[in-house]
């Protein structure tokens, strides 16, 4: 009998392996789940025969695990470790946030350094303080210091990964959370980007100049579909239905996998667009692997095109998009929600107005109409009075 090779079972996501009894060392079946958690793929042992396991509780095991009833074999192991060392260990920042990595190595925020730079910020100011030791004064000396030099919106991100470290040692039996709730700065999240009709028209110049292999690809793509950055990045070929003509976005903001219409520009585009030999990615990094910043070449040609400072080459194209789509006066609210993959229809709103100014102007226009209408009659009546 070979050893190590995986033999299926009657559930998915089950198999076994032979092994030896710990005791007797006769053959042995040895029980595995496999599931995927927050889009990573995990393989656990589930346990022995010898130790009464079976194909149905080996699944039995997996679907708690899968629903979060049970905890991963890393979680438990997280958890094991934290109990023996509760008494004696002193869990500041500093080591939960080498816990939390561990136990949490599928979050995309590792990948693009993000958690990595909110951190910076936390561990001057409390790297060696257990969550129980944190002040809401020491939390405002905080805001206040990042507030001279960073955004609102990035000084919430960085409170917000306190917050998160916070109740990662609480919810684990690590130590004591917070004594208070972090008041997070308002963020307005109003600002619209757009471009006149001269201006995308200098943009699309300057992207048939620019000899990037991606940039200007992504630039459109995002022009076309109103894709976010981070979407486009995760994009794979296999995520890219050009039979049915839809594009499947994983893993987006709103956290739940969609579906948006892969249009004819789009669908050229992307035929038209060159694939890397062994990589899955649409749009891949070096050795083809997952991307994450595309900076300097997208502003390069926002450079050339002569747009405004503070245009966001990406993600004000999704603004673009939503905008061209709503000031149209064809595209309902609800549609363009769905396009964009907003969870919160109040996010979708910020749109509103063009398409109101859309109304407006029909509205005008059928007035407009009557009036010529009204017009020609007195012209008439009075054409037939002579």
């Amino acid at each position: 009998m070979p050893a190590q090779k995986r033999h299926k079972t009657d559930y998915v996501g089950v198999y076994y392996i032979w092994g030896k009894h710990l005791v007797t060392g006769k053959p042995e079946k040895i029980f595995y789940i496999t599931y995927r958690k927050n889009g990573k793929l995990i393989s656990e042992k589930a346990g022995r025969a010898s130790q009464d396991m079976t194909p149905a509780r080996a699944n039995r095991q997996r679907s708690d695990k899968i629903s979060g009833k049970v905890p991963t074999n890393a979680e438990k192991r997280l958890m094991e470790q934290a109990e023996k060392t509760k008494e004696t260990q002193k869990w500041t920042l500093e080591k939960l946030w080498d816990a939390y990595k561990k136990a949490k190595p599928e979050l995309k925020g590792w990948k693009t350094g993000t958690y990595d730079s909110q951190w910076s910020h936390l561990r001057d100011c409390f790297g060696k303080k257990e969550p129980f030791e944190i002040t809401p004064l020491d939390v405002d000396r905080l805001h206040n210091k990042l507030i001279k030099t960073k955004s609102s919106q990035t000084v919430k991100h960085i409170l917000k990964l306190l917050r998160i470290l916070c109740n990662f040692a609480k919810d684990h039996g690590l130590s004591n959370g917070l004594s208070f709730k972090i008041k997070m700065p308002t963020v307005d999240n109003s600002k619209t980007e757009d471009l006149s009709p001269a201006m995308l028209n200098k943009l699309l110049d300057a992207i048939q100049k620019d000899d990037h292999p991606q940039a200007g690809v992504m630039m459109l793509m995002a022009l076309y579909t109103g894709m976010r950055r981070g979407e486009m990045f995760r994009l794979c070929w296999d995520d890219v239905d050009f039979d049915r003509g839809f594009i499947k976005i994983i893993n987006p903001k709103s956290g739940i996998s969609q579906k948006i219409p892969l249009n004819e520009a789009c669908r050229n585009l992307l035929k038209d667009h060159k694939r890397i030999e062994k990589s899955p990615f649409v749009f891949p990094g070096r050795k083809g692997e997952q991307a994450t910043d595309i900076t300097k070449a997208v502003n390069k040609i926002k450079s050339a095109a002569g747009l405004p400072k503070d245009f966001r080459p990406l993600h004000g194209l999704r603004h673009v998009y939503a905008s061209m789509l709503a000031s149209s006066g064809k595209v309902d609210m609800y549609t363009l929600q769905k396009l964009l993959t907003h969870k919160d229809p109040k996010m979708t709103q910020r749109y509103a107005h063009l398409r109101d100014e859309t109304l407006k102007k029909a509205s005008s226009l059928a007035g407009e109409l009557i009036n010529e209408a009204l017009q020609e009659m007195k012209t008439e009546k009075k054409d037939g009075i002579k």
